[in-house]
């Protein structure tokens, strides 16, 4: 019997039970609150927030402040020196470093073994469950895992605590039975310097039988190259030929299809996005047909939504899951068994469906351009440059944009750099399809680009190759969870960019 198959009925129990997000969403959410609340009731922050006496959602959110991360920094910076009880019961070892704020070079989110458990492994498995019930013919079990992951380092010199990327603590703590299906070797995982990792990766699955790969969808498309390069094939399922899934998230996947159906041609390889954040893990692609993921309602995770057309204002008011609408912009909110109190995580979501909850990313609270009223998302220009490629035949790998708020000729417009894995034969072309795009996809865009008068038409730079991951190199964030601004009211990181860009390679990947 095959391994797969074994494997698999340890899942049938947790398959039953998702069923419940089909009709029990209040409920599994009023419940994660409860338990939160009474788990941190003795806390310092519960002490101080009433929690002891919260008796509904409607306390919570009277007694609770909505938070950013520099509203729980102090506190948060007492438990990276070894205090306890602050946000959460007990001392919190692992701290996941994110991308910083506007006034922090880093964020370090804790994570407390509750979250490891109750969160980001409860979501691991849950992936699994998915798959495994979506495709009963599986043989994931019976071949390897290539899992990529980033790298960790001493906490404050606080015994026994630990600072990294998210990825490197799942590593780092994954249960040892894990490691038997897992490569590369840990030490290779977690190494720093990510192109002697990508390196080493290659060569240490060369004879390896692959037959699943997870990972952001940039950096591991890095890796797969480096694997043709020194097999000496075309195809990576000629290099492991029973390869099957790739569990991908971080970014969105769209920009990226092309490249991987091209060095992945077997018809039968599946894609799988998930939605798993240094924050928390939040949803799973369920639906193989459906580009949607579900929102994971019984994890130690409790989640409510700030209508973005709010999103700033002293009026704005968050609403907790069974008060949402469809079809609307939202930032989203998460009470979490990490010590994150109505923690505002930075990313825009839509739902497409309740009964069950099913949503996409459409973005960041602060990765959007709103210079001139056009209010352009990350989701527009997703699927704004998804159909200039289409309309082209050319494909993207990397981009940034950000306003040019005035000209020498008076002029406004949004500037573009993009880095193309397959260039348009007419930029120019590629650029007015991409304008007329999104056009349609955003009216206030639309209207701010009639007759020219607010906006002239986009403005595209052409990247050199290997640009973005320069900058990222340049910024010691090179490979893990990191990633390019994509689009923003400050040209800051755009003009660094476009300052490397007149530059020489600091290195060919």
């Amino acid at each position: 019997m095959r391994l797969t198959s074994i494997v698999s009925k340890f899942f049938l129990q947790r398959q039953k039970e998702l069923e419940q997000h089909n009709h029990a969403a209040e409920a599994l959410q009023s419940e994660v609150l409860t338990h939160l609340l009474s788990r941190a009731k003795d806390t310092e922050y519960g002490r101080n927030h009433l929690f002891g006496m919260t008796k509904s959602y409607e306390d919570f959110a009277q007694n609770v402040p909505v938070n950013s991360y520099e509203s729980l920094k102090d506190d948060i910076d007492r438990m990276r020196h070894g205090a306890s009880d602050v946000l959460w019961p007990g001392i919190v070892q692992w701290f996941a470093k994110s991308s910083g704020t506007t006034s922090e070079k880093s964020k370090f989110i804790p994570v407390s073994h509750e979250g490891l458990q109750h969160i980001h492994y409860a979501g691991g498995k849950d992936v699994v469950a998915l798959y495994l019930q979506n495709n009963p013919q599986s043989r994931l079990f019976d071949g390897k895992s290539l899992i990529l992951g980033g790298s960790h380092s001493p906490n404050y010199n606080v015994q026994n605590s630990l600072v990294g990327d998210l990825s490197a603590i799942l590593i780092e703590n994954i249960h040892p039975l894990a490691n038997w299906v897992r490569v590369p070797k840990k030490e290779t995982a977690l190494l720093s310097d990510f192109e002697v990792k990508r390196e080493r990766i290659a060569r240490e699955t060369l004879s390896k039988n692959v037959t699943n790969i997870s990972g952001v969808p940039s950096w591991m498309l890095s890796v797969l190259l480096k694997v043709l390069e020194l097999s000496g094939k075309k195809h990576i399922e000629e290099v492991w030929p029973h390869i099957e899934v790739f569990f991908h998230g971080g970014i969105a996947f769209t920009p990226y299809r092309k490249q991987y159906e091209q060095i992945i041609a077997s018809p039968s390889m599946k894609y799988m996005e998930t939605y798993n954040a240094s924050e928390g893990f939040f949803g799973i692609q369920s639906d193989p047909k459906d580009s949607s993921m579900l929102l994971m309602l019984d994890y130690d995770v409790f989640y409510e939504f700030i209508p973005m057309e709010d999103f700033g204002q002293p009026h704005a008011t968050a609403v907790p899951l069974w008060g949402v609408e469809l079809h609307k912009n939202y930032a989203m909110l998460i009470s979490t068994s990490c010590g994150l109190w109505r923690y505002l995580i930075g990313d825009t979501v839509m739902f497409t469906s309740r009964d069950p909850y099913k949503f996409v990313i459409t973005g960041r609270t602060k990765h959007f351009i709103n210079a001139f009223g056009e209010e352009l998302i990350i989701d527009n220009a997703e699927k704004g440059l998804a159909y200039a490629c289409l309309q082209t035949q050319s494909e993207v790998s990397e981009y940034t944009a950000a306003p040019v708020y005035m000209d020498d000729k008076a002029k406004c417009r949004h500037q573009w750099l993009i880095e193309f894995a397959r260039e348009p034969e007419d930029l120019n072309a590629f650029a007015k399809i991409l304008d007329d795009k999104l056009q349609a996809l955003n009216s206030d865009y639309e209207a701010k680009r009639f007759k020219n008068i607010t906006l002239q038409p986009l403005e595209i730079i052409k990247a050199r190759r290997g640009l973005f991951n320069d900058w990222l190199k340049s910024k010691g964030k090179l490979g893990g969870q990191n990633k390019v601004p994509r689009l923003s009211n400050s040209r800051d990181t755009l003009e660094q960019l476009l300052k490397l860009n007149a530059c020489q390679p600091i290195q060919k990947l």
